[in-house]
């Protein structure tokens, strides 16, 4: 087994490429800064999320490098975290999935699509007498955030200043330092603030929403106010963060791909199978972590319990072994069994949800903006270690 740096120059000049090496040299691979494990083969990958001594790692690892002193600043936004959903033991996750099913099944996305329809031509109007936006700031980040606070019963009037707690609890879930903790922190206590509330006004007038599912199963001792509020951010916070990245990553994708654009311009019924491969070669989860809670063979090597295991879903999706010409990006792919939501008790609830945004999304996009052209000259990505990015803006002229 040999060991790597996630945060080496090579790793964040080019990730695929060291992904590839790690993945021939040592497929279970040492971390020493991170004092963790990688997983890179789709095999193991796939194994070790359907496994059940694999429970999910909480997010506030970075909390391990503060002092005492700042760790107890940070003591609220501990507590909320413990709350989330995958987050908590799994008998506490499979508690609220239950509850949340309901929202997120086929009939119910399918329910949505018209508005996200809507909601994608009224910010393509607000941004057509222009004839160029950016794309992450004026329509992948505010469509999914429109679409989970509409879920959730958010009044419209809020819904920038939802984004903007969005985008403040960002640290959380990657290295943050205390100032951007702290600032998440007061950004996390406001949206509490906020959504207390809503809830209030909900057990008077119950709607069909998930905040009125979570006030009635709270009166039936399900689960308290507490949990309520925080799976209510965590959900804004997933819904709409995950679904901007995909719908960006996306179009840089095509943008890279020429030709694959012109594919789905001459035939639009194409763009389910596009979106797949786009959650394939570059998904919004670029790893995610896990921790042993027995001691477990990974990869032919024994892993000691209570160690973290960096589970590489943007390897495994391109891994040669599973995957034909894994580095290209094709819309005809057919079968493509990517690992970008997951498997097992952690797949992810709203995957059916961001696929029919995306679909939506960029469906209306290429037939609204049959000249639509990048301008920049490179992407400009911003590095969410360890081995992840995302895109700070995608300027564009159409």
């Amino acid at each position: 087994m040999r060991e790597y740096d996630l945060f080496a120059p090579e790793a964040l000049a080019d990730p695929n490429a060291f992904l590839h090496k790690v993945r021939a040299e040592s497929p279970i691979a040492r971390l020493p800064q991170l004092d963790a494990y990688l997983l890179t083969r789709y095999a193991d990958v796939n194994a070790a999320l359907r496994d059940k001594r694999m429970d999910s790692a909480n997010m506030l690892r970075v909390l391990d490098r503060l002092t005492p002193a700042e760790r107890e600043e940070l003591a609220p936004v501990t507590r909320f975290v413990a709350m989330w959903m995958g987050h908590t033991v799994p008998a506490d996750h499979v508690r609220f999935q239950q509850l949340l099913k309901r929202y997120f099944t086929p009939a119910m996305v399918d329910r949505l699509r018209p508005r996200v329809r809507e909601f994608t031509h009224e910010l393509l109007d607000a941004v057509a007498p222009k004839g160029h936006m950016d794309v992450v700031s004026d329509l992948a980040y505010p469509l999914p955030a429109n679409v989970i606070a509409e879920l959730l019963g958010m009044p419209v009037s809020d819904r920038e200043q939802l984004q903007a707690w969005s985008r403040d609890i960002l640290p959380i879930f990657g290295h943050g330092d205390l100032q951007s903790l702290l600032h998440a922190q007061r950004s996390m206590l406001e949206m509490h603030d906020y959504l207390r509330v809503i809830a209030a006004e909900r057990r008077r007038e119950p709607r069909e929403d998930v905040l009125s599912t979570f006030v009635a199963a709270e009166a039936e001792g399900i689960l308290t106010e507490d949990e309520a509020v925080a799976n209510c951010v965590l959900l804004l916070f997933a819904g709409h963060e995950t679904t901007a990245n995909l719908i960006a990553n996306g179009l840089v994708l095509l943008f890279d791909n020429p030709d694959q654009m012109a594919l789905l311009r001459e035939d639009p019924g194409r763009m389910p199978l596009a979106v797949e491969e786009m959650l394939r070669c570059d998904g919004p989860a670029g790893v995610i972590g896990r921790v042993a809670t027995k001691p477990v063979e990974l990869a032919g090597h024994e892993v000691p319990a209570g160690k973290h295991v960096y589970l590489a879903l943007n390897a495994a999706n391109r891994d040669p072994d599973v995957f034909g010409d894994p580095d290209r990006f094709d819309v005809t792919r057919q079968g493509a069994r990517h690992l970008s939501f997951g498997m097992g008790t952690y797949y992810c609830l709203g995957a059916a949800l961001a696929r029919m945004e995306t679909d939506e999304c960029l469906r209306i996009l290429l037939d609204r903006c049959p000249d639509l052209k990048p301008a920049y000259s490179r992407p400009d990505w911003l590095p969410v270690p360890p081995i992840g990015h995302r895109l700070v803006t995608l300027p564009v002229t159409f």
